[in-house]
């Protein structure tokens, strides 16, 4: 009897602690007519090398206690939603969890969210056999979600991170599915800039993660500075295998003040017990929203030593009834076992924790969890077309449909007015700027608010700074004194030397006082000056007597050419006008008046078209002379030493008319090279201040290289001109054409020698009266020494302008080559 009794007490005793120990449904899944996917970092995989494939078991890897709250608040969120009658109502809400602690060996959870009965079939219709899932609450990291939103974006389901502020994930070409609770890094770093320019620190180190999401802050805090004072003194992405030690000497040596360190709450806690460690003091940190509201490194020992730390932080929103939840949950009595059956990456291991310590750890990024979760609800709502108290459940919704109504999102929630912009980024919340109290608190000191418009306030007063209770400076050079100008001294404009501006500078130390800015065109100014002085601004008027008579020389030459011209034409059959070159005397006299078109825009004052019509004319219409006179030397050449030994070549001559074809060519290459270099490079007006301090002088601006190939022409036929001409020296004695056109060759090589070396030696005004004088005294050259003795025989000589003359020559010539 008392063995049966004692197997009684037995029984009931076991039965007693098997309903004690029946565990509840599975904290990583909930049944429900529709389903969110959920990844939380629950514990984070240390990267191990293997020599073969494994799955990772991630509840053996270190647990973040932080993330293991935002879980929580996933549940809570959906577990509020059921109990609503307002949000879908009559429809239930499930979920399935994964424990997302690796970004390359963590894939199993992914597929089993995108899978179908334990398949996947991404060849299949994509409005068929979906997954029950139609969103995604995470990742949290940036580097996690860039792995593997690509699976999601196929079939466009959505995925609302509440972490990953990567800022390339707001392009719709890569993630147009991908939607987020909190802010771009690009926000983040833009309050932290704005609090190193509001202490007017220059001189700062910035330590980021060396994964996706520290690398994107880096880079988005180099461009942001880009125009500001502040200068990136130092910069290191960290990991396991930082040597804290080395870095922080590079730190000291350089004498950074301002350390910013932008990377996730591990790489951060690694960080600053290592600088406590290594006796790191009197700096600044400032602290990303990743890790600035950290519950343990406030309370750390030795952490005032290192300094003040500053920080931008996720402002704390409390969530109602979840305290009330997380009670109730850890009231329940878990099972050694209860979790063995379930899936891979859905087991936590972390019954022990009691409600007090998941409350009481990092609460942030809670409202980016649950904003999230409430925006696929009110999503959801919207694509079931629900009402006050039932949904249609007539309407097959798909992903995408979600999607979209997600895009369009737009309810209040907790006071905050929760909308996408159209990259998905979120267009409500704000930052709070904390400072860590001697308390060990993260005390909110300022904020940092976007909507309706930007606002930034720091209280200076509540931040108690460590050592000495002063704000610390952080520089890298001392200012200059007034006057004086910061040379860079290095890669670093914060660097710098202090230099007195030269004359014809000034500094103006409010605008910029890294540069000595040039005095205006018109102004000048001394050593040292913070201000210019008026020039004096010269050019060479119409009503200059030096500019009168050039004008009245290149009137005098266009008449000449007129009156040669009349003359020419009227004695046109005579032998004189055929020798001197026939039809090509018209043209040459022709283009040396229009050449001295160019000197009437060498007086005024200097403008576009002015400095443009100073080299045209005499360029363009002056390579047609050469070229004529190249073909009347060769001619000349030819008709007495090539034709009587190369017929041939002087039959194929006369033939095709080869002199008009040379003519031509230089035309049109010289005309073709003018437009190429004006259109590239035109001339354009030039104030001349180098040479002398108090003036202006006004000329205009000559493109070497646009002007080189149209020189370069004219030289080459001035010289091809002159070999001809040279070769015709002994001619008839009375036949002097070529030695006509030598000797205007010599003048015109004579006139621009004696220029160059007065524009080598002087620069005054003057120089532009030289220069029209240089090109109206090439025009006279050709005018007066070969035209001018043609009229004279024609009209002082007669006897000497007939057939008999001409031939008499040319057959004493010919005799004289024969013997």
């Amino acid at each position: 009897m008392k063995h049966f009794l004692a197997s009684l007490c037995l029984l009931e005793a076991f039965l007693h602690a098997l309903a004690q120990c029946t565990a509840p449904a599975s904290e990583f899944q909930l049944e429900g007519e529709y389903l969110i996917g959920g990844l939380f970092d629950i514990h984070h995989s240390v990267t191990v090398y293997h020599d073969r494939p494994e799955a990772i078991d991630c509840s053996s890897q270190p647990f973040i206690l932080s993330s293991y709250r935002r879980f929580q608040l996933m549940r809570f969120s959906v577990e509020e939603i059921n109990n609503s009658t307002s949000l879908l109502p009559n429809v239930s809400l499930g979920y399935e969890i994964f424990d997302h602690c690796s970004d390359t060996h963590n894939f199993p959870g992914i597929l089993k969210l995108l899978s179908v009965d334990g398949l996947i079939q991404p060849w299949g219709d994509p409005h068929k056999n979906l997954s029950k899932v139609m969103a995604l609450v995470g990742p949290f990291s940036s580097t996690d979600t860039v792995t593997i939103a690509p699976l999601f974006m196929m079939d466009f389901i959505p995925m609302v991170s509440y972490g990953a502020a990567f800022s390339a994930l707001e392009e719709k070409e890569r993630f147009p599915s991908f939607l987020r609770t909190v802010h771009s890094n690009k926000d983040v770093i833009e309050v932290i800039v704005n609090i190193v320019q509001h202490f007017n620190w220059r001189w700062v180190a910035f330590l980021n993660s060396d994964n996706t999401f520290g690398e994107d802050g880096q880079d988005l805090f180099i461009k942001r500075i880009k125009d500001t004072e502040i200068c990136l003194a130092y910069t290191k992405g960290i990991n396991d295998n930082t040597d804290m030690s080395l870095m922080f000497k590079d730190i000291e040596a350089q004498g950074i003040n301002v350390i910013i360190v932008f990377a996730p709450k591990l790489n951060a806690e690694a960080l600053i017990e290592s600088a406590i460690k290594l006796n790191v003091t009197n700096k600044v940190w400032i602290a990303g929203d990743t890790w600035s509201l950290n519950k343990k490194l406030p309370k750390k020992r030795g952490i005032k030593q290192i300094g003040t730390v500053l920080g931008v932080s996720q402002p704390v929103v409390t969530i109602p009834g979840f305290s009330d939840f997380i009670y109730s949950s850890k009231s329940q009595t878990h099972c050694e076992n209860a979790e063995q059956d379930m899936l891979c990456n859905q087991v936590c291991n972390c019954s022990s924790l009691s409600a007090e310590e998941i409350l009481a750890v990092d609460p942030s990024y809670s409202f980016p969890v649950y904003s999230a979760v409430h925006a696929i609800a009110h999503a959801l709502h919207n694509a079931l077309r629900c009402g006050v108290d039932k949904c249609n459940g007539n309407i097959t919704v798909y992903p995408h449909m979600v999607l979209a109504e997600l895009k369009k999102s737009n309810f209040t929630l907790l006071n905050q007015h929760i909308q996408f912009d159209k990259n998905g980024d979120p267009t409500f919340g704000s930052y709070s700027i904390v400072f860590w109290n001697q308390s060990g608190d993260a005390e909110e000191i300022g904020n940092y608010r976007f909507h309706p418009s930007v606002s930034f306030f720091i209280n200076n007063t509540n931040i108690q700074w460590n050592p000495n209770g002063e704000v610390p400076t952080s520089l890298c050079s001392p200012e200059c004194a007034v006057g004086f100008a910061k040379n860079q001294d290095g890669i670093h404009k914060c660097c710098f030397n202090c230099e007195i501006c030269p004359d014809g500078t000034y500094i103006n130390i409010t605008e910029d006082p890294y540069t000595c800015v040039s005095c205006k065109e018109t102004e000048w100014s001394a050593v040292g000056s913070t201000s210019c002085t008026q020039r004096v601004v010269e050019y060479i008027p119409f009503t200059d007597s030096g500019a009168i008579l050039i004008m009245v020389g290149a009137w005098a030459l266009v008449g000449l050419t007129l009156a040669m011209s009349v003359l020419f034409a009227i004695n046109y059959n005579t032998p004189v006008v055929r020798s001197a070159g026939g039809p090509m005397c018209f043209l040459i006299l022709g283009c040396l008046s229009l050449c001295s078109l160019s000197v009437f825009f060498y007086f005024g004052k200097p403008t576009t078209s002015f400095c443009i019509l100073r080299f045209l004319p005499f360029l363009l219409f002056y390579t047609v002379c050469l070229a004529c006179f190249v073909v009347r030397s060769f001619q000349i050449v030819c008709i007495f030493k090539i034709a009587a030994k190369f017929p041939k070549l002087h039959s194929l001559w006369m033939k095709y008319h080869g002199q008009w074809l040379v003519i031509t060519v230089a035309f049109v290459t010289q005309a073709l090279l003018l437009l190429f270099g004006y259109t590239f490079a035109p001339s354009k007006p030039y104030n001349e201040t180098r040479w002398y301090p108090d003036k202006i002088i006004l000329s205009c601006d000559i493109n070497l290289k646009a002007a080189f190939g149209p020189v370069v022409l004219l030289l080459s036929l001035c010289f091809l001109c002159f070999i001809f001409s040279y070769m015709g020296k002994d001619l008839p004695k009375n036949y002097n054409e070529a030695k006509a056109i030598t000797f205007c060759l010599l003048l015109l090589i004579l006139t621009w020698i004696i220029f160059a070396t007065e524009y080598l030696l002087y620069h005054g005004k003057y120089i532009q009266t030289l220069n029209a004088l240089a090109i109206l005294s090439s025009l006279y050259s050709f005018l007066l020494w070969y035209f001018l003795p043609k009229c004279y025989i024609m009209i002082f000589q007669p006897h000497r302008n007939t057939q008999e003359y001409f031939q008499g020559l040319i057959q004493n010539y010919t005799k004289t080559i024969s013997q």
